[in-house]
């Protein structure tokens, strides 16, 4: 993922730049924590806030993580706006 955005509890989240899709506007996000064999992972797309692929997280820390990408969207959405806005 090109944008880093955060790290908690050793859990990083990074997300694309916006890429319209079939008409439709998204954006790609990624968790990623290390681990003993490399790393765990979720992946999802904005605007539908949900993971869609994930390796290493438990059910209770995948719906933890809907929640943050959920409470974070708008600022992600303002983020990846305010980078297509200044490219010439």
């Amino acid at each position: 993922m090109k944008n880093y955005f955060s790290t908690v509890d050793d859990i990083c989240l990074t997300f694309s730049d916006i890429e319209t899709i079939d008409g439709f506007d998204e954006i790609s996000f990624r968790f990623e924590r290390p681990n003993d064999k490399g790393f765990d992972f979720a992946e999802g797309k904005l605007p539908n806030n949900m993971i869609y692929k994930s390796g290493g997280f438990s059910e209770d820390e995948l719906m933890s993580l809907e929640q943050y990408i959920r409470n974070n969207a708008f600022i992600i959405w303002e983020i990846a706006n305010e980078k297509r806005g200044s490219v010439a």
